[in-house]
């Protein structure tokens, strides 16, 4: 096992930061502890602690308060070596006078996809389908839409008070689709096309930690979504079973099948859904099964600084015997930056299935 307390693992290397298009070394060398958080939801963000005291012009006064440097709206972007890990705007400033220490301050900042959350709306897509959403609303906030998965066209969607980023999310989980935004574009595709790459960690070795569970709990062997046909006047009820997972599975077994084997068939239908065809119904029973299976075993990470490790890429972890080691869908990272530990990234990875025992 690796020594929880050694830090001297962690790469020492500091985080550039770039305010406005310009590497700011003041800034990387006066930071304190940087956090940047990444979802399959979207809207990244960054927390970033600097020192605030120190010699202005002839004498010591506080360094970022004349919004200068830091302020409200300033591109931010945050880069290991080369590699970008975030790339937003400053949306707040935290101030902090500590007892018995020099003042420190704190930027918050938010990706492109803010823009998306703090604009809300109630209206309505005729005759749509998912994707011409997605499309619309990516021109709307003047982002290019790069949009790859299907769906049914929809009689009527309707964005009720929702914002443009909430009520993005629920039609993404509908078609079960991931959004985030990658410079000026906005990105919604199946978890299968977001190739992010694969990186190789050994237990021991760049991967520091790794505790995971499979859990059987939240497991169906079938989920069956109902509702009305309107043009056909018939009742609709389309079913997703274990043959929706095949694509994601290889040679693991799921725990569809383990539920199944070392239980019983666990069913679940879905009746708050209000599909109006059946292949509106269908498409949202396979996203509900896979989204229930996905989570299926969960491992959270500890490991060396990486900017290969975002959100959308895999994982392939080594020395963790069979049923857990191999590839793992990376669903959330944290790069962290504490001043006396160093660099390093943290992680939640998914799979739905578990390797061969034997």
């Amino acid at each position: 096992m690796a020594d929880q307390a050694d830090t001297t693992r962690f790469k020492a290397a500091r985080p550039t930061i770039n305010v406005a298009g310009a590497d700011e070394d003041a800034l990387k060398q006066g930071l304190l502890e940087l956090l940047v958080v990444e979802t399959t939801a979207g809207l990244y963000r960054c927390e970033a602690r600097f020192g605030n005291w120190g010699k202005v012009g002839q004498g010591m006064d506080f360094l970022y308060l004349d919004r200068k440097k830091l302020d409200f709206g300033k591109a931010l972007k945050i880069k290991i070596g080369d590699d970008p890990i975030f790339d937003g705007k400053i949306t707040a400033l935290e101030a902090h006078y500590l007892e018995g220490a020099s003042p420190e301050i704190t930027v918050l900042a938010e990706d492109r996809l803010q823009d998306l959350r703090m604009t809300r709306r109630t209206r309505t897509f005729e005759d749509a389908s998912d994707a011409d959403v997605f499309r619309q609303i990516a021109g709307d906030h003047s982002l290019t839409p790069d949009v790859t998965f299907t769906g049914p066209t929809h009689k009527v969607l309707a964005q009720l008070n929702q914002s443009d980023l909430a009520f993005l999310r629920e039609r993404a989980r509908a078609v079960d689709a991931e959004v985030w935004v990658d410079g000026g574009k906005l990105l919604a595709k199946p978890r299968a096309s977001r190739n992010g790459g694969t990186v190789k960690l050994q237990h021991g070795k760049d991967l520091l930690e790794f505790s995971v569970t499979a859990d059987l709990s939240e497991q169906r062997t079938s989920v069956t979504v109902s509702g009305w046909d309107v043009s056909a006047k018939d009742a609709i009820a389309e079913k997703a079973e274990k043959d929706a997972l095949r694509a994601e599975l290889g040679s693991d077994t799921s725990g569809v099948e383990i539920l199944g084997a070392a239980f019983k068939e666990r069913h679940e239908t879905l009746v708050h859904r209000v599909p109006v065809t059946g292949a509106e119904a269908h498409a949202q029973a396979e996203a509900q099964l896979r989204m229930r299976a996905r989570r299926f075993v969960v491992g959270r990470g500890r490991a060396q600084a990486n900017a290969k490790l975002r959100v959308g890429s895999f994982v392939d972890l080594a020395g963790l015997g069979k049923l857990f080691e191999g590839k793992y869908y990376l669903a959330e990272v944290r790069h962290v930056f504490e001043g006396a530990k160093g660099i390093r990234t943290e992680f939640i990875a998914e799979r739905p299935g578990l390797g061969k025992a034997t």
